[in-house]
């Protein structure tokens, strides 16, 4: 066995992919797994060595070699120029903002964002001077209309938080970059598996590696993927200069993880879009948000552009009272109500984003609930939401 490089490894299909990236045995004593390296200072044998900071690694905020597994193998699979990890799937949204855009620089946000980059976005890149104006997700190519001459960066997130509206990526991009705007993505739905962002030209591309990427809803971390040498500079510059670093045990877990993600996420595929459609034939349902079903509005984009879907969907349910739908939710037993997603359990969770769009309006018929399927037995899943649904009836 030996070391391949994201380059090479690209001549093999995604599960082989998955489990030679960032290994070299030759480099961790024959060991499969690389090992956990901790530490902050690096030594050096002479005066020129220090001064010419001559080593593999030169301080520990500068990596280390589990760092540098964990990094090789998102290289493997983003196939951009290079990435940065990042101890949050928050700041990995963050630290590109940071990266591309200076006081007085104008971005372009969909409504459907995640909200805590909405709330960076209005707070803190609002102080350090960055205007934030946010757009209809399904804009598409519309979206030059809405270019300053001082915007820089578009955001995108595709299929959109909470309530997946598929935008048009490829549009969006072809708009951005005829004004010299960058393009950043959030594509922790589908990961890098099931949407080839690079490839449809986004410049930086965002994953919470807490979700699908570890997979074991044990680590929190986030990835960075630049598509060209001169991005993957700037972001790395701003890495570097903010400090951030992750800890060596994540980039182990997450290291772990990815070697099954491909396994899970079509294990997980399959069981969400069954789910999905058995949802959508429920009486107490009256609609799904998913866009891997033929029926959703944006399934067209979704087959046109992506490989495959993950199985975090949403449902709005024909309408029922506060109290209902707790009863519902509180008598899972399968679900946990839970904020994250992209682990092996299954997960359900109440929202209401009409709050906070400021350029959509979001109506629902009645109240709207997240699903997040896991690994568990899919009957089992429908015995468990069948009778949460009976509760639900009895509360109404």
């Amino acid at each position: 066995m030996r070391k391949y490089t994201p380059k090479e490894l690209g001549r093999f299909r995604d599960r082989t992919r998955l489990v030679l990236a960032g290994r070299d045995p030759a480099d961790s004593f024959g060991f499969v797994n690389p090992p956990i390296v901790r530490g902050s200072t690096v030594l050096y044998q002479t005066v020129e060595d220090f001064n010419l900071r001559k080593a593999r690694f030169s301080y520990g905020t500068r990596g280390n070699p589990t760092i540098e597994a964990l990094e090789t193998a998102v290289n493997s699979l983003e196939g951009g120029a290079g990435c940065v990890l990042c101890p949050t799937g928050l700041l990995a949204c963050t630290l590109p903002l940071l990266a591309a855009l200076s006081a007085g620089d104008h971005i372009l946000i969909p409504d459907s964002v995640y909200r805590p980059t909405r709330i960076f976005a209005d707070g803190m890149m609002k102080r350090l001077g960055i205007e934030s104006s946010y757009y209809d997700p399904l804009i598409g190519a519309d979206v030059a209309t809405l270019f300053k001459p001082n915007t820089k960066a578009v955001f995108t997130e595709a299929p959109g938080s909470q309530t997946f509206e598929m935008q048009d990526i490829p549009a969006i991009v072809a708009a951005a970059h005829a004004r010299d705007a960058v393009v950043i993505m959030d594509n922790t739905w589908a990961t890098p598996l099931y949407f080839d962002s690079h490839r449809f030209g986004v410049d930086y591309t965002i994953q919470a590696g807490t979700k699908y990427l570890a997979g074991h809803s044990d680590v929190l971390i986030g990835t960075v993927s630049a598509r060209t040498p001169e991005q993957y500079k700037t972001l790395r510059n701003a890495w570097e200069a903010l400090g951030v670093l992750i800890g060596s045990e994540d980039a182990f877990l997450t290291l772990r993880g990815s070697r099954t993600l491909k396994v899970r996420l079509d294990a997980q595929q399959k069981a969400g879009l069954e789910m999905a459609e058995w949802l959508q034939a429920r009486p107490e349902v009256a609609r799904v948000h998913y866009p891997a079903l033929p029926s959703d509005p944006g399934h067209s984009l979704w087959k046109r552009d992506f490989t495959g879907a993950s199985s975090l969907f949403s449902v709005t349910l024909r309408p029922v009272g506060a109290k209902a739908v707790a009863a519902f939710l509180e008598s899972l037993e399968l679900f946990g109500m839970g904020a994250s997603w992209g682990g092996y359990e299954s997960l359900a969770l109440p929202f209401d984003c009409s709050a906070y769009r400021t350029a959509t309006t979001w109506k629902a018929e009645g109240p709207t609930i997240r699903f997040h399927i896991g690994l568990e037995d899919v009957e089992d899943l429908k015995s468990d939401i069948d009778a949460g649904f009976q509760k639900l009836r009895q509360a109404a």
